[in-house]
């Protein structure tokens, strides 16, 4: 697989100098990236600009930037050069946030089969690994200088909304978020882990051959126990997007309604799976984390769908290759037992992601087991959904 040679720094701050040396080295980067006002009011963006100040497109055609409170594997550079050189213009995120809309639109990307989703443009730009070609570090370094905005997330949307492009979302997460503390002010989130959590070895192949889901729709997501939809077109609201549709209200616009929904539960929920995860989380959440992964499974058929119309042959395979039934469509050499595992991943992650942060400690391996199996019986019922 061809490669890129790309440049990387570590952003961190003094209070985190010796966690950031050790990720540097074991990532082998370039160097780091340190707040040049450590003392002063908190904010990521100062420190992304030393940072992507640090590309060199005499040096490197792309650069790499990560945040200090991440885990990754060793081969990530290499990882990222073949991404680059699958993809020489895009911006590229390598994690993205569990609970967050483009949380939803990978974990929607991954059961339709696709390793790459572009991110929607009414949220922030997951920051905690990126890669940008060089010259397009440098207009974003020009742009953000001078902002009085804090967040890099934030404003790397801001810059990708006026070039008109989002960036590429790598549905497989071989970068992970560590730890909860927060100096930018995100503690009160709670626990942030990847949506897709990957080994390095499936990653490989999915972001070298994977397909990229360009539209993904309406997108379902969850945020402190309750399940939302992102809208097609919500970005153009007076409000930017930033509002939250709940279910129910969004149903109109999906082409289902809410006696669908309704009938599918009442058909399709498994009662001794639910009473087991209402137990430990009470019953509404155990009824909106089912709706929530019935919508998703009945959108990501849809987009299952669009991806088989654009590809040469898709070859058929039998129903219950993975545990909801509906196989994910083969990626042109992308193992089938990789794509499986892909689709695990998201669904693992659906119950503790949509848990409120102050209960997420509670979502340990046995509940992370009974939530998984209820939100893999919604999904089955969500793929034979017909609409509305």
């Amino acid at each position: 697989m061809t490669t890129v040679r790309v440049s990387s720094a570590v952003m961190t701050h003094p209070k985190r100098l010796a966690q950031a040396r050790e990720l540097a080295d074991l990532l082998r980067l370039d160097g780091l990236a340190l707040d040049p006002d450590p003392d002063g009011p908190p904010s990521a963006l100062r420190t992304a600009l030393v940072a992507w100040a640090a590309a060199d497109p005499a040096r490197a055609g792309h650069h790499l930037v990560v945040q200090d409170d991440v885990s990754a594997p060793p081969t990530l550079l290499e990882l990222v050069g073949r991404a680059a050189a699958r993809f020489p213009d895009e911006a590229l995120v390598f994690y993205t946030n569990w609970h967050a809309r483009n949380g939803g639109a990978a974990r929607l990307a991954a059961l339709a089969g696709a390793a790459w989703v572009r991110a929607v443009p009414d949220e922030f730009t997951p920051s905690l690994a990126v890669c940008l070609p060089a010259g397009t570090a440098e207009e974003f370094r020009r742009f953000a200088t001078g902002s009085a905005e804090r967040h890099d997330d934030e404003q790397f949307s801001v810059f990708f909304r006026a070039r008109g492009r989002m960036s590429l979302i790598a549905v497989p997460n071989v970068v992970e978020h560590i730890g909860t503390s927060s100096i930018n002010g995100h503690a009160a989130q709670g626990i942030r882990l990847a949506v897709c959590p990957t080994a390095a070895e499936d990653a490989g192949p999915l972001l070298d051959r994977g397909r990229v889901l360009e539209d993904p729709g309406w997108i379902p997501y969850m945020r402190y126990g309750e399940g939302y939809v992102r809208l097609v077109g919500q970005e153009r609201g007076p409000d930017g997007g930033r509002g939250h549709h709940r279910w129910t209200d969004a149903l109109p616009a999906t082409g289902l309604t809410e006696d669908a929904v309704r009938d599918a539960m009442s058909d399709g929920m498994p009662k001794d799976l639910a009473a087991d995860v209402a137990d430990r989380f009470g019953p509404e959440f155990a009824e909106e984390l089912w709706i929530h992964c019935l919508l998703l499974g009945h959108r990501a058929a849809a987009a299952r769908a669009t991806l088989a119309s654009t590809d040469e042959a898709i070859a058929p395979a039998a129903l219950g290759d993975t545990p909801g039934g509906a196989p994910a469509a083969p990626s042109d050499d992308v193992p089938r037992d990789v794509l499986d595992r892909l689709r695990n991943a998201a669904v693992s992650t659906a119950g503790p992601a949509g848990l409120p942060p102050e209960r997420r400690p509670e979502a340990g391996p046995d509940e992370v087991r009974l939530m998984s199996a209820l939100a893999w019986t919604a999904v089955d019922a969500g793929e034979h959904l017909p609409p509305g």
